[in-house]
């Protein structure tokens, strides 16, 4: 089969859930009523971060939580939130503008967007993304004035809304909990329940080493380093294998019982800041040179977008995550050597994620989530999207990361803003999220309004 005919006719058919076809009847096969929005609104709080937060080469020092609320025909009011990062969105973008500005940005954005959910029907959330996302695109372009706007800016502009539409739909349809709401065809892809899930812990650029012992010592195992460095390829790479070295250096005769070695785990990310294979393959062999390769589970989207050569034969997991905007784009990765997807449903919308989890499932791919320095709430969102995807290879548990109480100046007031702050599968132990029944049954309280977003409007 032609794998790109594939995935057009399964665009097709998520486009067709949009419509009254006599060929397919969309409302049984993806949804059971169409839903029309009547009202919505949006607002945004704006949250400091405790020091400068770098990645991509830049640096952040606020997040702003934009929050959406949606209105339906039949009266049901629901209201969804995100967590802006302009920096992950479009690096390009956020270099040329004030943090302010690049957020006020994307917050015009998602309003505009909102404008047209209320000109737009629909079964389900993928196919009322599907609906608006090639004409937030081009007003995405516009209000930024950057004609080659980076698709990840749209879809973080897209998370709060898409969020509510989610709880819109499932309250529309009887739907109580995250395993219901789900599509049909999503449903395999998503249908596993995980009793733990393990907690990538970041390590961003600058973090003191006493702070990863203090993690260590909590329990913490897996390690994700941002590389990356800012300055120019030569200059990243040199201050990238230094950082490592004094990583490597404070963490390797620390052991944990959550792997068979007793060892810790490290994963890089780069944000795709590598312009060569080359370079990635030298920060390799550095890592094998201090001893520290063996401990590398897998390395995020080192490799900038447009870059085509294969990674089948670095030696490690390469995980696929800014170059994945659609079922296409995953699969040129895949045909790369590109062997884990990462999941970003708190970045780029729970209705790609889905898709691509799907796509990934059928293939045998693992999946991870990744974070966005997310508040607590869409912590829960990811969580659910963790919890119900295979095991991840070699820890025999979900895999998530999550920075947010390491990085928030308010963080123990905004664990209060969340219906289920003091649940104990909210809480890590011992590196992980211990997911007991009242999770599923709860659905990590995702469906629970929280009085402080709500009182937003």
């Amino acid at each position: 089969m032609d794998r790109r005919k594939f995935v057009k006719g399964a665009g097709l058919l998520t486009a067709l859930s949009a419509f009254d076809s006599p060929f397919l009847n969309a409302s049984s096969l993806l949804g059971k009523k169409k839903i029309k929005i009547v009202n919505s609104a949006c607002v945004y709080e704006r949250e400091k971060l405790i020091r400068p937060f770098g990645f991509k080469g830049g640096y952040l020092t606020e997040l702003w939580q934009t929050v959406s609320n949606m209105t339906t025909a039949s009266g049901i009011s629901k209201t969804g939130i995100a967590t802006q990062s302009v920096l992950y969105g479009d690096a390009d973008l956020f270099s040329l503008h004030s943090e302010a500005k690049g957020n006020s940005m994307m917050h015009a954005l998602t309003t505009k967007a909102l404008d047209l959910v209320r000109q737009t029907s629909f079964y389900t959330p993928v196919d009322l993304m599907d609906q608006i996302l090639p004409e937030v695109i081009s007003e995405g372009k516009r209000i930024t004035g950057k004609t080659d706007l980076n698709i990840n800016f749209v879809y973080n502009a897209l998370v709060s809304l898409d969020n509510a539409a989610w709880l819109v739909y499932a309250a529309e349809n009887n739907y109580n909990s995250f395993e219901t709401m789900i599509p049909r065809p999503f449903k395999d892809a998503l249908s596993h329940r995980n009793d733990k899930i393990a907690i990538m812990y970041q390590i961003p650029y600058g973090m003191p080493m006493q702070d990863l012992l203090m993690a260590a010592q909590k329990g913490y195992f897996v390690f994700k380093v941002k590389t990356g460095s800012p300055g120019t390829q030569s200059e990243m790479l040199k201050a990238d294998m230094e950082r490592l070295s004094l990583i490597h250096h404070t963490l390797k005769d620390l052991r944990t019982n959550h792997t068979s070695n007793g060892k810790l785990i490290y994963t890089m990310d780069a944000n795709a800041r590598y312009e060569k294979k080359e370079s990635l393959l030298k920060y390799l062999d550095h890592a094998k040179k201090i001893g520290a390769f063996e401990q590398i589970l897998l390395i995020e989207e080192p490799l900038n977008e447009s870059n085509k050569e294969n990674v089948s034969d670095v030696g490690v997991l390469i995980a696929a995550d800014e170059s994945i905007h659609d079922e296409e784009s995953a699969l040129n990765r895949l045909d790369l050597g590109y062997n884990v997807l990462v999941l970003k449903g708190i970045a780029k919308t729970l209705s790609l994620s889905v898709k691509i989890a799907k796509l990934a499932a059928e293939r045998n791919i693992p999946c991870l989530c990744a974070d966005l320095t997310v508040n607590p709430i869409l912590i829960d969102w990811h969580k659910n999207l963790a919890a119900h995807l295979s095991p991840f290879p070699g820890i025999n548990m979900g895999l998530m990361e999550t920075n947010g109480d390491m990085n928030y100046v308010n963080w123990n007031n905004m664990l209060g803003y969340h219906p289920g702050a003091h649940a104990p599968w909210m809480k890590a132990k011992n590196g992980v999220f211990e997911l007991t029944p009242d999770f599923y049954q709860r659905s990590g309280g995702i469906f629970e309004p929280s009085g402080h977003y709500e009182n937003m409007f």
